[in-house]
């Protein structure tokens, strides 16, 4: 019997999970579809986010022929059987897994096919094809990015595999506790393929467990779930609150410099496979708790993170570790981010005032008889690149939301610069008023 997954792979846009700035209303690859006018891609992105359902779908909504080959296994022979096919029906959609480590010889020979629309081809690689895909197929190819699953879509997709009677497991009434399910889809770092397989597993050996009668439901509990995805349970309630302890202590760990207990939490994560999470978690770590401090151990974090979703578990661990240590062990502040809740306070909080009409835009007919952008003053056009005017409307004219602490070289420099600048503006706005009033 083929695999859940494959069975319950979509036939048309509309059973596509995800994806939807792509295969949503209105969006680019629905656009094509309904208007005729397909054309040669390149989808890519992690494994198991929808690359093979988009193509399949695409196929399915338009009816063509649809074949799948991998350009590092599948031969130039492979390539002839599908151009012909291509040739007979008048164009056949070819999904090309790994198109990365497409050789030239095959190139060569899909090149003119492309051209020609005698093969639709769906170029499919976890790798970015900017840099990993060669200039004559790009040219030739619409590159879409794909984007990590939500929670939300990956529970679409095992919804729908436990209610389908005809390819999914509907005939088995399964039911999941909350643990279980929320065990299920975390694990899967957002890979709808590797969760509906496991779940199938967890099916079908329960099944022989629990053996339950034709007419009753069976019931997947968490220890189900951990036992076939080979994972221990990290604590997974139906509420949550486990994870979020976790998540939490994992944050806190990093802001209080402790790196020991930082690499502890972030085991226990990755144990649980929830890179999602840890992602987020780090991105959020990286401009809350260090951001001015040291921007360039955020700057790292980002990359790292990136890093570890293009690769995956286990190899992601190895980024991971690298930024939580740095994160660790980097200057902290969070100067940045109580500048800008303070600020937000003012505006949901004050009546702020209208915008000055120096800032106002002018690039409109009849800007100049409101007074619009009329005194605005350029600031490049001034030594320095600067010049005194004011930015604040005039119900805030004083305010000051930035503080920094100067706990690195950096946050020091920018407090000095941001004193300098501020006593700068003050003292040009008094002798503009000055003079105004002269």
């Amino acid at each position: 019997m083929q695999p859940l997954a494959y069975r319950m792979r979509p036939t048309n846009l509309d059973e596509v999970v995800g994806q939807t700035h792509l295969v949503g209303p209105g969006k680019i690859i629905r656009r094509m579809v309904e208007a005729k006018l397909l054309s040669s891609m390149i989808l890519y992105g992690p494994p198991g986010i929808g690359k093979t359902s988009i193509a399949s779908a695409i196929a399915g909504s338009t009816k063509y022929a649809f074949r799948k080959l991998n350009a590092a296994t599948d031969s130039k022979q492979d390539l002839k059987i599908v151009a012909e096919e291509g040739k007979m029906s008048g164009t056949v959609i070819l999904l090309l897994d790994e198109i990365h480590r497409l050789d030239k010889t095959k190139q060569d020979f899909l090149l003119p096919l492309l051209e020609s629309g005698q093969i639709i081809l769906i170029g499919a690689t976890t790798e970015n094809p900017y840099i990993s895909t060669s200039p004559a197929i790009r040219s030739r190819t619409q590159i879409f990015e794909l984007r990590p699953l939500e929670f939300a879509d990956i529970k679409i997709a095992v919804d729908r595999a436990l209610t389908d009677v005809d390819h999914g497991l509907g005939k088995y009434h399964v039911e999941l506790t909350k643990d279980a399910e929320q065990l299920l889809i975390e694990n899967a770092n957002g890979d709808v393929r590797a969760t509906l397989n496991a779940l199938e597993l967890a099916v079908m050996s329960t099944r022989i467990e629990k053996a339950p009668a034709e007419d009753e439901p069976l019931l997947l509990e968490q220890s189900d779930i951990a036992n076939s995805i080979q994972k221990k349970i990290q604590h997974f309630d139906a509420s949550g609150d486990g994870h979020y302890d976790l998540i939490s202590a994992f944050q806190k760990s990093i802001r209080g410099s402790d790196v020991d207990a930082a690499l502890h939490y972030l085991a226990r994560l990755i144990e649980s496979g929830d890179l999602v999470s840890i992602s987020r978690r780090l991105s959020v770590i990286a401009y809350e708790d260090i951001g001015l401090a040291n921007p360039a151990a955020a700057s790292h974090a980002i990359n790292a993170i990136y890093a570890a979703n293009q690769l995956g578990f286990p190899e992601a661990r190895i980024p991971l570790a690298n930024a939580v240590i740095e994160l660790a062990l980097s200057p902290k502040t969070n100067s940045a981010m109580t500048a800008i809740d303070a600020a937000l306070t003012d505006v949901r909080s004050k009546d702020v005032g209208s915008i000055p009409d120096s800032l106002k835009d002018a690039h409109y007919s009849g800007a100049k008889k409101l007074n619009h952008g009329v005194s605005y003053q350029y600031a490049h056009n001034y030594p320095n690149d600067w010049v005194a005017q004011q930015y604040l409307p005039d119900k805030l004219l004083n305010a000051s939301y930035f503080t920094p602490k100067g706990n690195s070289k950096y946050e020091i420099a920018l407090r000095e610069q941001y004193k300098k600048l501020r006593q700068m503006q003050q003292a040009g706005l008094k002798q503009h008023k000055q003079a105004k009033n002269d």
